[in-house]
């Protein structure tokens, strides 16, 4: 018969076995996560390519349709398109708001519900006071009985961990969303005072190119099936750079969710390991004996994410200054009002007129209009688009920051702030450095 002693030690030992088995296994799942890696920076790679094609594709019709609008007359269409554009997007805007206040109220009913339940818990955890854990913890039977217990008292510190963590998450969500709604809102402000100056210009150029064209009427019809035209590869344009942008963004997401992933998964293997060890040598000291294992296992993987050219036009520079140097003056004012007409970059300027003054002052002369700008300089497509260059939209223009966000003179009620670059329909991007 195998002697109490040597039942400890075989005890120890078979814990010890346990660990190594479970130092094999963790090496192997990070084998696991460097092959997934892998096959998704040659997928992301592959889409690139694909993109890389449809956005050529896209920028050839849209310069055969603008020699048709320049032989035609390219202001009226501009504006046309302007107006059309700006109408979806007031449609699209509307329906974003309606949302982000249906998942604000969603998230405050799940943060209320949440900590209603973290209360009664806790006051539950306090009436009962750590005695009836002491209590628990000295009935123990055996060994083995005391470590089950330490086992479920330990999972009961992670749930409730894990209702804390929960609740946090969900504060953070609510503010999250509370804040995009306040953006949305803001957005719509902007696109409706867009609206109503751009209609005023239309009438007013309508009445006078009608006064002066007999055929006007037959040029306008002409305009409109422009219009139509030019805006589908504009939302074939866009659904492709905000499919891109929620790409990445899903990529980036489930990084950060991998890393937290990893991170908790090295904390249970560490409090699994320190577990183990505790059991042998409680195992190993009431046989007498004594038996340790040491061994430290760390493996990390880690994929690389590089930038890769989405294809489409991206032209040289033609200039020595720096997009960068642009970019950080052009932040100084970012506060200031917002005036109609303006160009004063302290005391108030028009989107047009901010970024007229920006790179006024670094000696490159711009027009003091949107419209005018999308002709500036030399095309670019969005996914390459670098600090310094112009974005422009329909009766909008901004500087392009990087890291996919401008700056410009937004609306009246906003002033001169900084945006994400995808906020509107994008209708072309412009080189002028």
């Amino acid at each position: 018969m195998i002697r109490v002693r040597d039942r400890k030690r075989l005890l120890a030992a078979a814990l010890v076995c346990a660990f190594a088995v479970g130092m094999v296994q963790n090496t192997d799942v990070n084998a696991t996560v460097i092959q997934d890696a892998k096959d998704k920076i040659n997928e992301a790679n592959q889409q690139m390519n694909e993109k890389k094609g449809q956005i050529s594709d896209i920028e050839r019709k849209q310069d055969s349709l603008q020699k048709e609008i320049d032989s035609l007359d390219s202001e009226l269409v501009a504006l046309l398109l302007d107006i059309e554009v700006l109408k979806d997007e007031i449609t699209q805007k509307e329906a974003d708001i309606d949302k982000a206040s249906d998942d604000l109220k969603t998230a405050k009913k799940t943060e209320k519900k949440q900590y209603e339940s973290m209360k009664k818990r806790i006051r539950f955890m306090y009436e009962r006071g750590d005695n009836a854990l002491v209590e628990s913890l000295l009935g123990a039977g055996s060994m083995s009985d005391f470590l089950n217990r330490v086992e479920y008292f330990n999972q009961i510190y992670d749930y409730d961990r894990g209702m804390l963590t929960e609740y946090q998450d969900t504060v953070k969500q609510v503010a999250k969303l509370k804040g995009k709604l306040e953006q949305e809102q803001q957005d719509m402000v902007a696109l409706k005072e867009n609206q109503e100056h751009q209609s005023e210009e239309l009438q007013q150029m309508i009445t006078k190119k009608r006064s002066t064209m007999s055929d006007f009427d037959a040029k306008l019809a002409q305009a409109e099936q422009l219009v139509a035209q030019y805006k589908q590869t504009i939302k074939a344009q866009n659904d492709i750079i905000v499919a891109e942008q929620a790409r990445i963004a899903a990529e980036e997401e489930e990084r950060r969710r991998e890393e937290e992933r990893r991170r908790q998964q090295e904390e249970q293997r560490r409090q699994e390991e320190e577990r183990r060890r505790q059991q042998a040598a409680a195992a190993a000291n009431q046989g007498g004996g004594s038996g340790g294992s040491s061994g430290d296992s760390g493996s990390s993987s880690g994929g690389s994410s590089g930038g890769s050219d989405a294809g489409g036009s991206n032209p040289d520079y033609r200039t020595d200054i720096s997009g960068q140097e642009v970019v950080n003056f052009a932040l100084q004012f970012v506060g200031n009002p917002y005036v109609w007409g303006g160009t004063s970059l302290t005391n108030g300027c028009d989107c047009s007129g901010f970024v007229m003054s920006v790179f006024g002052h670094f000696g490159i002369s711009l027009p003091h209009s949107s419209y005018a700008l999308r002709s500036c300089g030399q095309g670019v497509s969005y996914s390459n688009a670098q600090p310094g260059d112009l974005i422009c939209y329909s009766g909008h223009v901004a500087i392009y920051i990087g890291g996919g966000r401008i700056v410009g003179a937004q609306s009246t009620a906003i002033g001169i702030a900084t945006q994400t670059a995808t906020y509107r329909t994008i209708l072309a991007v412009r080189r002028v450095l």
